[in-house]
């Protein structure tokens, strides 16, 4: 289980979240939406580990992953979260002069398991296979997408935290993801998304609306015009 309790954070003066609290299960998948710039990003920075929460507490299978020491001051565990959680950010996290294979070398220090995993894996199930040899610079940015979740899923974590993953992807590219994520929901991974792509929050068993920096549970089955009057 996922448990996040009244998360804050701030840019200087400016509150950004203002008490994000939600639960998910194994097997759930929990959509976030809201306008840009709401705080969506914020939220998954700080369940992945790269931002401090200002107070708030993060469990993941209640192993503590942030938490007010009782000082006013937060401690993560980074080993924690980096146990528990894969995490794909909007920006591309590859080192463009390698080879594919050789930024998974970098997840993947036991080669014979990631040849299986190309071979008959996830990362078989993302095609990854297929562009292995090439250099990340000469990749599309739909085959980067899917090499970053790839890295992600390195460790088997039971925990992906995806940030847009299909923005600006190709149809082919975001249907191959929406079937990946489906089958790690279906083997009881837990996904938290960020997202606006209708065949992924179709995918979701809770949606939140992230608005005044909270979240808001609403109908999963709200769509369109419906769903955008909520931001």
């Amino acid at each position: 289980m996922i448990t996040v309790t009244d998360i804050t954070s701030s840019y200087g003066r400016k509150k950004i979240l203002n008490g994000v609290s939600f639960e998910a299960l194994r097997g759930d998948c929990v959509g976030i939406v809201g306008a840009n710039g709401c705080g969506k990003s914020t939220l998954l920075s700080i369940l992945a580990g790269t931002l401090k929460p200002k107070s708030g507490s993060v469990l993941y299978y209640d192993r503590e992953a942030w938490k007010d020491n009782g000082s006013g001051r937060m401690r993560g565990s980074l080993e924690v979260i980096r146990k528990m959680t894969g995490y794909v950010p909007q920006e591309n996290p590859l080192i463009p002069e390698l080879t594919v294979y050789d930024n998974l070398r970098l997840w993947y220090p036991d080669r014979k398991l990631l040849q299986q995993e190309l071979e008959q894996g996830f990362l078989s199930l993302l095609g990854v296979g297929e562009f292995s040899e090439k250099q990340v610079s000469r990749l599309s940015g739909g085959m980067k997408k899917r090499v970053s979740i790839g890295i992600a899923m390195a460790g088997m974590p039971p925990v992906l935290l995806l940030d847009e993953p299909s923005a600006a992807l190709d149809l082919v590219c975001k249907e191959d993801i929406r079937k990946y994520l489906q089958v790690y929901l279906e083997r009881k991974g837990t996904v938290v998304i960020t997202t606006h792509e209708e065949s992924e929050l179709d995918l979701c068993s809770k949606l939140y609306v992230m608005k005044d920096g909270r979240l808001k549970e609403t109908d999963r089955e709200l769509r369109g015009g419906a769903l955008v009057a909520m931001f």
